[in-house]
């Protein structure tokens, strides 16, 4: 019983740090609220006995991408300067369109039989994670390697100074 109140208290927090990601209006504040979206879903990646996605979700996306993503924030030029716009002009259309998918959603989710998975089936270690990852999925995970080094690429390209420029 005290698993599933705990669960559900995670839960609230991570959809009330989420709805705060979207409705900051600094764009700092964002980013943090979005640390704390991404501890608490890890959170419950614990709570569900996925010890590996939850050390994963908090070494990766946490230590990795929104360190990347603030450093981005804070490196950024003028971008607190008084002539960036700080809100949307679109934000009732916004607003329609995520309910309407909110609502897709929850009808895909409650229409969905849930499966029980036997123990034997699951992957528990990351050996078996990466003997699948290497035997089954070698495409789409070279692509996924592509991808990232062409973003890097990319961020490289735009990150230089023109000559000329301080």
């Amino acid at each position: 019983m005290s698993e599933r109140i705990l669960f559900y208290c995670i839960a609230v927090i991570t959809i009330l740090s989420a709805v705060g990601v979207v409705s900051a209006r600094n764009i700092f504040h964002a980013g943090l609220l979005l640390g704390s979206t991404l501890f608490s879903i890890a959170g419950l990646y614990l709570i569900l006995g996925t010890e590996f996605l939850a050390a994963v979700q908090v070494l990766l996306y946490v230590g990795g991408i929104l360190t990347l993503i603030l450093f981005a924030i804070m490196l950024t030029v003028k971008l607190s300067d008084k002539s960036i716009k700080q809100t949307s002009e679109q934000k009732g259309i916004s607003i329609c369109i995520s309910i309407v998918i909110f609502g897709i959603l929850c009808g895909c989710i409650l229409k969905t039989e849930m499966a029980n998975i036997s123990k034997s089936g699951i992957m528990t270690t990351p050996s078996d994670i990466g003997k699948h990852l290497f035997v089954y999925e070698v495409l789409p995970f070279e692509l996924l390697s592509i991808l990232l080094l062409v973003a890097l690429i990319g961020a490289i390209i735009l990150a230089r100074k023109e000559e000329g420029e301080k």
